[in-house]
């Protein structure tokens, strides 16, 4: 069987965020997008999968029997005994009804992405609102209930016995995943994202390397504020393509966050659309050097919902499924979005209005970036050294 070259996970379960909508994370993103790329034709309806539900043995080897218990009941409006001491009842993971069964069903379209690849079907798999990468074993944390993406990463391993390159752009650290395979020598973590010193989750330092058979695998590149699409880029390429190379993965899954674009008002990275496609495009690349093209991506953050984050998708898909997209965005979509939301959704698929930065400030940051970088993969370079 030839697989296609991408499959996009959805269904319309997956629109709707599992904390309600007054709350930052806004689910629709994906549906946004989903219409934009079939309204421009990048997207057919034969390239869409459907959600299939995940093994119960495969949450339980990621989270604790009695914290998705905690989950479900409060999910259900059932009394729950400390649901603080759970990560529940706060400002970032509010209890909502109907929580658990949001929460759930992102799980499962993960991991059906996963699955997609893992089987032969798909070289690459999307699934947009996935991306839950704050959620531990046995707490809630930054809007994240179920770990989707480390659920996405068991499944590949124990499936296909697959060696896992984790590769997270989110502007906020990946914390939960990397805790998940914080032992794992066949799991690596690799997170570019703002520093945890100016920015939630407070994690993510460079001397974060994992520790038993993953001593050196967990891989962190702190960015300072205002780092911009050239230092980011010069940072990521500094570091990532030789990690890789050294990691060996036999797939890549990535965590496509956009809230390091500037319009974010929950990060402080200075990213354009055209820097975040510069970093989606280098990993895609590395997969087709190194993993013969084979990914699992998802979603991630990204509260400027409607500019920047369809935009940022949708160009991430014409990567992944090697198709064009139109400068100009279908007027139609926009009317239709903009009565249902209430805003104005951008004309054209490139950005026109970034407002000027302080060059010094700017340059300091790409500075700092570079130097991370380059450190980082010297002690990398060593510890791979050491365990050969």
């Amino acid at each position: 069987m030839t697989p296609r070259v991408a499959m996009l996970v959805d269904d319309p379960t997956l629109a709707r965020s599992p904390f309600g909508e007054h709350h930052p994370f806004r689910a629709e993103r994906g549906a946004v997008t989903r219409t934009l790329l079939e309204a421009t034709g990048a997207l057919r309806p034969d390239d869409v999968a459907p959600v299939e539900r995940v093994d119960e043995r495969l949450l339980g080897a990621v989270h604790d029997a009695a914290y998705l218990d905690a989950v479900v009941r409060a999910g259900r409006g059932e009394h729950v005994d400390d649901p603080r001491g759970f990560g529940l009842d706060t400002s970032d993971c509010p209890i909502v009804d109907g929580m658990h069964r949001v929460a759930l069903r992102v799980a499962d379209a993960s991991v059906s992405a996963a699955e997609l690849v893992a089987s032969g079907q798909a070289l690459r798999a999307l699934h947009l609102t996935g991306g839950m990468h704050h959620a531990h074993r046995a707490r809630a944390s930054g809007f994240c209930l179920v770990n989707d993406l480390a659920l996405a990463i068991e499944h590949l391993t124990r499936r296909k016995g697959w060696r896992v390159a984790y590769i997270d752009l989110d502007a906020h650290h990946g914390d939960g995943v990397q805790a998940a395979f914080w032992e794992r020598g066949d799991v690596l973590t690799l997170s570019m994202h703002q520093s945890g010193r100016t920015l939630f989750p407070g994690t993510g330092a460079e001397d974060e390397i994992g520790a038993g058979a993953g001593l050196g695998t967990s891989v962190n590149l702190p960015l300072d504020p205002f780092t911009d699409d050239a230092g980011a880029v010069a940072a990521f390429d500094a570091l990532v393509p030789d990690v890789v190379a050294s990691f060996g993965p036999d797939v890549i899954v990535l965590q496509a966050g956009v809230d390091a674009h500037w319009r974010d008002p929950l990060a402080r990275l200075a990213l354009t659309g055209d820097g975040l496609d510069a970093l989606f495009a280098r990993v895609i690349d590395l997969s087709e050097r190194w993993c013969g093209g084979r990914m699992v991506v998802t979603g991630g953050g990204g509260y400027d919902a409607w500019r920047s984050v369809p935009r940022a998708w949708a160009r991430l898909w014409g990567h992944l499924a090697r198709r064009e997209l139109p400068d100009d965005l279908p007027e139609a979509w926009r009317a239709s979005w903009a009565e249902r939301l209430g805003a104005t959704l951008p004309a054209t698929l490139g950005e026109r209005d970034r407002p000027a930065l302080d060059p010094s400030v700017t340059g300091r940051a790409a500075s700092h970036a570079l130097a991370v970088a380059r450190r980082v993969s010297q002690r990398f370079a060593l510890l791979a050294r050491d365990a050969d």
